[in-house]
């Protein structure tokens, strides 16, 4: 029977009908709950879409010169992340677009980069931020970073490095906050909550990545990629720390390390990737392994082959293979022999895909495209860099006040390779930082002083080499000012990954020309970028002042003639023990007693660092009064209040970072003989006094940690330490 045209049309409008009735899936719902969107996308993915999502290509060039930078031709669109070496939105949509287009559930594609110390607006590295005892500036700092980098089209961050350096011939110091478990949680804490906002899927927040989960900083003599031999102890009390606190306080994701842990590398250990971060801390975000990690098993000595490497890693708990594609070869192969289950896969997308339904990407998978002009240098972001900046400079030495420079001054010499530097002083892990942004250290001295004083310029010498050609020059130019300021330091690859170096001194060509200033006469004011703590036996008998500038990124110029002039009061405080030589490594300050107090020290060196952790110096003076505690006796359920009055007792304002130790000296595991528990900084008038404030609950900050992780409290004597005065108080059982 011939069916009429009206007939037709009414099918046909029938089916359109019922079409768009059908409900779409459950996953695709921004109103559903987010384990619910999971769980049903997780359901209608086959191997392959699976599989895709727990690895990671990379789109652009790599211009970090320890990896092999490569563009993607061929990209399959379900892949689970791309690290985007770019930093336009409208390339990254495009990526995006194929994704959500091409691929059969339209996954979004979830792009990440190193975004350590900033994006466009390059702040002071992490150890410099440190420095500044300020959290919530540094919060600030990642917030800004945080819209920088969203409105580049990138979606997740590798950062925080919280990784505990005591070693500073391991070139990543320069990366973390320093030799502290305390106060590298207290930073790395600030940075993820600066980075992921109050929701990740927040229109200019991130994704934060703990890095590099666990101990790397412990690299043995410094050297990075190497074996780091931590015990149970060790791990617990000092390395699990910061990353226990992180994890409490949100970051999304971790990123297994290089490190091999005492025989188990971090990329194949079960106990920190599962037992202890999944089961015991309940993180449900994604590991992601560190640049070819994975396949780096198989060099540590732990993996025959590719195969064997993709299982061990996978099973441990790296959820998602950075860049070598191990898991994308093998893993059909281990489930098809039954070594990995799909349950297992199952659980390791779904926590893939958590992370991108918290971020909002398949509700909002697309980047506004905004100008570059819109997008960074805002205000805003250029005022905290140089706020940062300047509570990162610490002031090392100032004998017979040469600092702040008086107005008898005419003037003064510029000398040194730092002087007109702006590659270097941005620091490594920059990648999008740009020199024409970077305010250099002339730049910023003649801005402060050029109405009022001449500045006589001379390089003298070069970073490195052999060349004092330009000596000469460096002595008229000092001959004939009335001071001589000398900026010194480091390259920027000399410090960061891949950057161990045998000595922390300076290239013997700097420390000559420092001594030729010197025989001049005139007062030498030393200034130092660098990424790490220097060994400054030599030269510092030979500045009459000293400021540790490190690498300030765009706004150090104007930072530091500040400091000079005495427009800005230093404030910042060392992170980190600066050794007297570095022979003298190990050396940080919370180290347990010798069974010999006073013996087993070096023979031929003297047994003090130049300047310990908490050292700097301010253009005022600060006085302490006693120390008092609101009990002398407590139960372990009670809490404890320490106070102490700080007196601004010089001519002009200043801030005090107070830090609050304890000391248990006797426990049942033996412990540091001081740990940080608390620290404030606080701006004080001149003349003006403050009380600062500790409240001390007996378990967070009295207990210790056994070799399990479990943490005790003894009864007994304990003290609270603070500018070097111990109050004495009891725990009762």
């Amino acid at each position: 029977m011939k069916k009429s045209p009206l007939f037709l049309f009414l099918i046909l409008l029938l089916q359109v009908s019922y079409a768009g009735n059908i409900p779409k899936p459950l996953y695709k719902d921004s109103k559903a709950p987010v384990e619910s969107r999971v769980k049903d996308l997780v359901s209608r993915m086959n191997l392959e879409e699976k599989i895709l999502q727990l690895n990671q290509y990379i789109f652009g060039e790599n211009d970090n010169v320890n990896n092999i930078g490569e563009t993607v031709k061929t990209m399959p669109s379900g892949i689970g992340s791309l690290i985007f070496f770019g930093s336009d939105p409208a390339v990254r949509n495009q990526i995006q677009k194929y994704a959500m287009e091409k691929s059969r559930l339209g996954i979004p594609i979830l792009f990440g980069n190193d975004v350590i110390h900033g994006f466009r607006t390059v702040y002071p590295i992490s150890i410099g931020q440190a420095c500044s005892w300020n959290p919530d500036l540094v919060s600030k700092a990642c917030t800004m970073a945080a819209k920088e980098t969203k409105l580049s089209g990138i979606d997740w961050t590798f950062s925080p490095m919280i990784d505990v350096a005591r070693d500073a011939r391991w070139g990543r110091v320069s990366e973390g906050y320093g030799e502290d478990p305390y106060a590298n949680a207290v930073f790395g804490v600030a940075s993820v909550k600066g980075y992921q906002g109050n929701k990740l899927s927040d229109p200019y927040s991130i994704a934060a990545c703990l890095k590099h989960y666990v101990g790397y900083g412990e690299s043995e003599g410094g050297r990075d990629y190497h074996y780091s031999d931590i015990s149970r102890q060790s791990l617990w009390e000092t390395y699990m720390v910061p990353y226990e606190a992180c994890v409490k306080a949100g970051a999304a994701t971790l990123m297994s390390a290089f490190n091999d842990i005492s025989g188990v590398p971090a990329s194949a250990n079960h106990y920190t990737l599962t037992e202890i971060l999944k089961k015991r801390w309940k993180h449900d975000g994604f590991v992601v392994s560190d640049w070819d990690a994975v396949s780096q098993l198989i060099n540590q000595g732990v993996a025959a082959d590719r195969k064997e490497a993709a299982l061990k890693a996978f099973k441990a708990g790296v959820e998602m293979d950075m860049k070598d594609n191990v898991y994308l070869e093998n893993l059909p192969t281990l489930l098809a022999e039954k070594k990995i289950t799909m349950a297992e896969i199952d659980e390791a997308v779904g926590r893939i895909l958590r992370v991108k339904f918290r971020l909002g990407l398949f509700d909002h998978p697309y980047t506004p495209v905004v100008a570059e002009s819109e997008r960074y240098l805002q205000p805003e972001s250029k005022a905290i860099a140089g706020k940062l900046a300047a509570e990162s400079m610490v002031l090392l030495k100032n004998n017979g006040k040469t600092l702040p420079l008086s107005s008898s001054v005419k003037q003064i010499a510029l000398i040194g390779p730092m002087i007109n530097d702006k590659i270097n002083i941005l620091g490594s892990w920059a990648h999008h930082g740009k020199i024409e942004n970077v305010e250099t250290i002339s730049e910023g001295l003649r801005s402060e002083f050029g109405n009022s004083c001449v500045l006589n310029y001379a390089k003298g010498c070069d970073l490195e080499g052999n060349d004092e050609s330009g000596f000469d020059e460096a002595v008229a130019v000092a001959q004939k000012s009335d001071v001589v300021i000398v900026c010194l330091g480091e390259k920027r690859e000399w410090s960061g990954e891949n950057a161990s170096r045998s000595t922390l001194a300076l290239p013997a060509i700097q420390e000559k020309l420092v001594q030729t200033l010197k025989n001049t006469g005139k007062p030498v004011v030393l200034i130092l970028s660098n990424g790490r703590p220097l060994e400054l036996v030599r030269l510092e008998p030979l500045a009459d002042a000293i400021v540790e500038i490190w690498q300030p990124g765009i706004a150090g110029g104007s930072a530091l003639a500040g400091i000079l002039s005495g427009r800005i009061n230093p404030s910042g405080r060392l992170p980190i023990t600066f050794p007297l030589t570095t022979g003298q490594i190990p050396i940080y300050y919370n180290m347990r007693q010798s069974s010999r107090p006073g013996l087993g020290i070096y023979q031929d060196i003297p047994t003090e660092p130049l300047y310990w952790f908490g050292y700097g110096l301010s253009y005022t003076t600060f006085s302490y009064g006693t120390p008092k505690l609101s009990a002398t006796k407590i139960k372990k359920t009670e809490k404890l209040i320490a106070e102490v009055e700080v007196n601004n007792t010089g001519l002009v304002s200043g801030a005090e970072t107070v830090f609050w130790y304890i000391s248990d000296p006797a426990c049942s595991i033996s412990r540091p003989m001081k740990e940080l528990k608390y620290f404030e900084k606080k701006e004080i008038a001149s003349g003006a006094k403050t009380v600062y404030r500790f409240e001390i609950n007996p378990m967070r900050d009295l207990s210790y940690t056994d070799a399990n992780g479990k943490r005790f409290l003894e009864a007994g004597d304990y003290y609270v330490i603070v500018n070097n005065q111990r109050v004495k108080f009891k725990i009762e059982e």
